[in-house]
């Protein structure tokens, strides 16, 4: 009973402290981000740049084709629902709020933390065990400010973006499969979708990509700068952040739904 008591205690007192860890890496990074310029230690745009091309661009071919999918999957599903009821035609309606509000920053998230997040981990644990994040504070470098604060704001910005990305192409991919079943075509469905959403609709999906964004860059970066033992422990801490992140993410999302829909 009492290595049970002491096994919980040492899980909770380590989850506390990282979760601190993770809160002090977040207000680290956008302290350097605003602040750098006054300790001559700016964040380069060039770095924030290239991270943004790494997460971001070369992500939207498969987040295109995962959200098209999606889309196409709540048509079918949909429709199959509602047929017995003759109420096809709000398909369009449940699909356009479903995927705004709900699965294109799910799906993108889950994409980039399983793409980028593990990346990410796996970058930086490999600079710690071969000794390059002692290298850069010996000649003065910040590894925060040089490694954690541009692939946090790059992830902000690129996040949303993908998420709209993921709506339109959510929408297409629900207007596609209904334009067979319907006889609708697919600009009517697409002028129907954009009717019946609002501001606040892609707002709610937006606000969620921020948070996951946030979520993968702290979880993939503290697990990187927390690798022990080898290439070894850089393959259980870019695991252990893929796996935490997407659990993260779906809590989160819980969450938000919660909140947002009462």
């Amino acid at each position: 009973m009492k290595k049970a008591i002491s096994h919980v205690g040492k899980l909770s007192l380590n989850a506390i402290e990282e979760v601190g860890y993770a809160f002090m890496l977040l207000v680290e990074s956008l302290e350097w981000f605003f602040l750098g310029k006054f300790r001559n230690q700016s964040v380069r745009l060039a770095h924030i740049f290239h991270e943004a091309m790494s997460i971001g661009v070369k992500a939207v071919p498969i987040a295109s084709i995962l959200c098209f999918s999606v889309g196409m999957m709540l048509a079918l599903q949909g429709l199959e629902t509602l047929k017995p009821y003759g109420a096809q035609s709000q398909v369009v309606t449940g699909i356009a709020v479903s995927v705004t509000r709900e699965f294109s920053a799910l799906i993108i998230g889950i994409i980039v933390a399983g793409r980028s997040g593990s990346a990410i981990t796996a970058r930086i644990g490999t600079m710690k065990e071969s000794q390059e994040i002692d290298a850069l504070r010996v000649i003065g470098i910040n590894p925060v400010r040089y490694l954690a604060a541009p692939i946090l704001i790059a992830m902000m910005l690129v996040l949303p973006l993908l998420t709209v990305i993921g709506d339109f192409l959510g929408m297409l991919g629900g207007a596609v499969y209904t334009s067979f079943e319907l006889n609708m075509t697919v600009a009517t469905y697409m002028n129907r979708s954009f009717e019946v959403l609002s501001i606040n609709d892609v707002a709610q999906g937006v606000s969620k990509s921020i948070v996951f964004a946030i979520i993968i860059v702290l979880v993939s970066v503290s697990n990187g700068f927390k690798v022990t033992g080898g290439s070894e422990g850089v393959g259980r801490s870019t695991t252990r952040s893929v796996v935490l992140s997407i659990s993260y993410i779906i809590v989160a999302d819980m969450i938000f739904t919660f909140f947002l829909t009462r």
